[in-house]
């Protein structure tokens, strides 16, 4: 029993140096640049099939790094979602789209890896579709969505996707843009990720309410 233990400590322990290093490199390169060789070697793996062992295939690879970070922004979301009950107030909702995700990075200490590594992920067509699956399964992320249609029931079908584009567009390649002001010691126009947050808030709830020119 002692022995299984330790093994599985030991499994464990490996499995998120490599989610590490993997994070990392992924975020400052792009996926496809990284390969299983390299990614083990920054774990500290002398096996360079490590990778493939503990994980499967990159994509494989890229879903078990979403995951780590999911758990703990859906309980950020759902505690949000609690305090703000049934509001018809559009920044309440966007709020719940635009914190989560800000109050976790914070957590992290620095540096920080994972919003750059959101960013490489959805600006690349053959993998994005694994954060946007993952996304889907969240039911608080349904939650908040629904909520804000709720607000916004006058808003064509076609301009509220299209805007919904913008939104991730700003979430995204913000977040990802702050961290890597951070990750190289330039200044930044907010202080804290919490200030990072409110006017990416101001941001999008501008978008949202904005009037719709009809296209002739």
């Amino acid at each position: 029993m002692a022995g299984r233990t330790v093994r599985a400590e030991r499994v464990g322990a490996t499995r998120e140096s490599i989610l590490t290093a993997a994070e990392r490199l992924f975020a400052e390169h792009g996926v496809f640049a990284v390969s299983n060789r390299q990614v083990s070697e920054a774990a500290g793996q002398g096996n360079n099939a490590a990778v493939g062992y503990h994980f499967g295939t990159k994509a494989d690879l890229v879903r078990a790094i979403v995951r780590k970070h999911a758990e703990q922004i859906e309980q950020v979301r759902l505690r949000m979602l609690a305090e703000i009950g049934d509001s018809s107030n559009v920044r309440d909702w966007v709020a719940c789209l635009v914190r989560p995700s800000a109050e976790h990075l914070a957590a992290l200490g620095s540096p920080t890896w994972y919003a750059r590594f959101g960013a490489q992920v959805m600006t690349d067509p053959a993998i994005r579709g694994i954060m946007v699956a993952e996304s889907l399964t969240s039911p608080s992320l349904h939650q908040v969505l629904d909520g804000l249609n709720r607000c916004l029931p006058d808003l064509p079908v076609e301009v509220r996707a299209e805007r919904g584009d913008m939104a991730r567009q700003l979430m995204v390649h913000m977040y990802a843009e702050r961290e890597r002001a951070l990750a190289e010691g330039s200044l930044t126009p907010r202080s804290s990720w919490h200030d990072a947050a409110t006017g990416l808030i101001d941001a999008i709830v501008g978008l949202w309410l904005a009037p719709v020119t009809s296209c002739p």
